[in-house]
């Protein structure tokens, strides 16, 4: 008899365990999709290589790449356009 109350209190326990993990895991807020500005800081410093560990997390982990990848587009031909406009301006 008291070997099934020992079974008995175990399960209790492990599932109780097993509810606060549940009930922890409900707790945290969800992860939220990054906005256009935070896609363009990370992608502006991304390019100049000073992106923080936790910003490539939180891109990897929240957002669609093809986003990260279009802002990356975009910003790269603004920055050949940008030179090419000083050369341009410069050999006059």
């Amino acid at each position: 008899m008291h070997s099934a109350n020992t079974e008995k209190s175990a399960n209790t326990e492990g599932s109780t365990n097993t509810e606060n993990s549940v009930n922890t895991e409900q707790k945290q807020p969800e992860s939220r999709k990054p906005g256009l500005f935070t896609v363009v800081f990370s992608v502006l410093a991304a390019l100049f290589g000073v992106q923080t560990e936790a910003n490539r997390k939180r891109d990897f982990s929240s957002g669609n790449p093809l986003v990260y990848i279009i802002v990356f587009v975009v910003l790269l031909i603004l920055f050949v356009l940008t030179i090419a406009g000083i050369v341009g301006l410069v050999l006059r």
